[in-house]
């Protein structure tokens, strides 16, 4: 007899099944866009309607979201809403720069994401992650959602960084929670495309955050010339060493490198944190998957000291991550724009109206997947992950803007978990009561309070 018992379904906005009036969605939308969406989102291939700021499209269906991200990629641009939210904050860097300016720093930075890069920081990643399980050894209580900043915080410092970022790990943990609570909301005045100069009240209060990123930057370039005019020979090829070699003419300009800069110290670690921290939660509740990851990763570190293997090594792992991504993805909404009004079968895309592909509703789709709201790694284990459509999963984005970070986040990630987890067990407690709030990524409201205990 089958004794497992049903999959946990961790917490989420309940569809709406009413639609909210003009004021109360603005209230929403700058509250937690993922409580906007009616069940109706769930269920067709696309909605299309007229919304407070233009003609609204909801991307569901895989092939409509191909067209958009791939096939007809150069009729779609950047949403407005997303850029007026963005760009205060990261300005030409990689995440919100379009046309040539995006071309040039995509070329600027490809060569530090090759998969022989990659490799070179899995031991940097797995000895930042060594040194930081330390913290654990008592045991007690600890936010989840918080360490998970940190850590990864300190693994992009060490690989991309050399260990050379200007400013104190634990000020930026609060500064960066402070900056997407400021700077990461939706304003009304975004969701009627008020003009870029007109302010956002709701954002005046990041301005000193964004004071904070700006000084490190500059003190991180700072430091890093003085090492290169210093010691030109044994400066160290990273990721900010290969952006200030881009400088020139023909490269990337002074103020396109400090936007790449802050783009990656900014929001280069938190999409991976999230998930980090959403993913120990589901195992926590889900005890009986936790104990499939835990013995894989036992037997996997006991044979295999490369951590470049533990990624096909440990599907089981990679399955958990992959299905919290589903789940919670870091980055909710995908946003583009038409240039010029074309048709995709019998839908109508307008000039200028917003074109919403939400992985949030996407991976919760009741007509792409089986119980779409239950924690199943399962749907990710080998045998399986072939039956899912390569534009119903979308965590790390589609197309030529695809997240140029995906594969050292993944390495990250399985590094991460296999480290955390062969040597101490979390688990949830009643103060455990996160709630997921799109505020530029998927947060746990309340951060995720949990047990921590050694498990060897």
């Amino acid at each position: 007899m089958d004794t497992q018992p049903a999959p946990f379904v961790p917490p989420a906005p309940k569809p709406r099944t009413t639609p909210p009036s003009t004021l109360e969605m603005m209230r929403i939308v700058y509250r937690n866009p993922l409580e906007l969406w009616g069940e109706h989102t769930y269920n067709e291939p696309w909605i299309s309607a007229n919304g407070v700021g233009g003609h609204l499209i909801v991307a569901n269906d895989p092939g409509l979201i191909r067209h958009v991200l791939i096939d007809n990629a150069k009729n779609y641009k950047m949403a407005t809403v997303r850029q007026l939210i963005l760009r205060p904050i990261l300005r030409d860097g990689l995440l919100t720069a379009e046309g040539e300016v995006w071309k040039r720093s995509r070329k600027a930075m490809a060569p530090v994401f090759t998969p022989r890069h990659i490799f070179g920081f899995a031991k940097p990643m797995l000895k930042r992650t060594q040194e930081f399980v330390s913290r654990y050894e008592a045991g007690g209580m600890t936010d989840v959602a918080h360490d998970m900043t940190l850590l990864t915080y300190d693994i992009l410092a060490e690989t991309l960084f050399s260990g050379e970022i200007a400013g104190e790990p634990g000020s930026f943990a609060k500064e960066i929670d402070r900056l997407f609570e400021t700077m990461g909301r939706v304003d009304p005045l975004d969701l009627l495309r008020a003009p870029a100069w007109l302010p956002r009240l709701t954002r005046i209060r990041g301005r000193k955050t964004m004071a904070y990123f700006r000084d490190i930057v500059a003190g991180t370039v700072r430091m890093r010339e003085e090492r290169m005019k210093r010691d030109p020979d044994g400066v160290p090829q990273d990721f900010l060493t290969l952006l200030l070699k881009a400088e020139g003419p023909d490269g990337l300009t002074r103020p396109e490198v400090e936007d790449n800069i802050i783009t990656f110290i900014g929001a280069g670690h938190e999409t991976t944190a999230r998930a980090l921290g959403w993913t120990i939660y589901c195992l926590a509740e889900a005890p009986w998957e936790r104990d499939r990851v835990e013995h894989e990763i036992d037997a996997v570190l006991a044979r295999e000291p490369d951590p470049t293997k533990w990624l096909d090594a440990m599907p089981f792992t990679r399955a958990a991550f992959e299905e919290a991504l589903r789940l919670y993805p870091p980055a909710p909404s995908i946003n583009r724009e038409p240039i010029e009004t074309e048709t995709w079968n019998d839908l109508v895309l307008p000039k200028r109206a917003a074109v919403l592909v939400m992985p949030w509703v996407v991976h919760r789709h009741r007509k792409l997947w089986d119980r779409p709201d239950a924690f199943m790694p399962e749907r990710f284990h080998p045998q399986n992950r072939d039956k899912i459509d390569r534009f119903q999963y979308l965590p790390f984005g589609a197309g030529p803007r695809v997240c140029i970070g995906a594969s050292f986040a993944m390495q990250e990630a399985i590094i991460a978990l296999a480290i955390l987890l062969s040597r101490f067990r979390f688990d949830a407690t009643s103060q455990t009561r996160p709630w997921p709030v799109q505020k530029l990524t998927t947060q746990p409201q309340g951060g995720l309070p949990m047990q921590v205990s050694r498990r060897i």
